[in-house]
């Protein structure tokens, strides 16, 4: 969405992860996707390195500079070190069976999806702007939503729903998630 939003021209390539390209494993030894090779030779491994670079480049909606830095930097942290791993044992939860899936699913609203809300909230009594934080941790949230999408949509959670409507309905995504 990044790259979409900064209008920078890039070359996407579909990639099985259980048959590597030698092209991927030439610019990216430990071949991971999202992987980008950059008309200098740099190689960015990272989507959130990939984001920022892009918006470097050209960042028409000013969404590094949408959010303070370290309310960004809150959610992003709180994203990968908390709410992925929730996530991944929500969606896998046969792969965890310390907990039900319900259980995983509970801890991740409690962690991670409850305080976006509330955060959501306040954010829609002032100037709200789309911003790097949402674009970063906007997959995952839909992927949350996407397990079990009819208890996604019963649960009292208004803000975070019209958000995740927003990015979902938008342009931008429609364009990037061409199949």
């Amino acid at each position: 969405m990044a790259l979409g939003v900064a209008k920078v021209p890039y070359q996407t390539v579909e990639v099985s992860l259980k048959n590597k390209p030698p092209e991927l494993l030439a610019i990216s030894p430990k071949g991971t996707v999202p992987v980008m090779q950059l008309p200098d030779g740099t190689v960015l491994e990272q989507s959130l390195d990939i984001m920022r670079w892009a918006l470097t480049q050209n960042d028409p909606e000013d969404w590094l500079g949408a959010d303070e830095l370290e309310a960004t930097n809150h959610w992003i942290e709180a994203c990968d070190l908390t709410f992925k791993p929730l996530l991944d044992r929500y969606k896998y939860a046969n792969r965890h069976p310390e907990l039900t899936m319900d259980q995983h699913r509970a801890k991740a609203m409690t962690a991670f999806i409850l305080p976006l809300e509330n955060a959501l909230q306040a954010k829609q009594n002032g100037a709200y702007r789309p911003s790097f934080a949402d674009v970063s941790i906007f997959p995952f949230v839909r992927q949350f939503a996407a397990v079990d999408r009819a208890w996604f949509d019963a649960q009292p959670l208004p803000a975070t729903e019209a958000w995740l409507s927003h990015w979902l309905e938008s342009d931008l995504f429609a364009a990037i998630m061409k199949r």
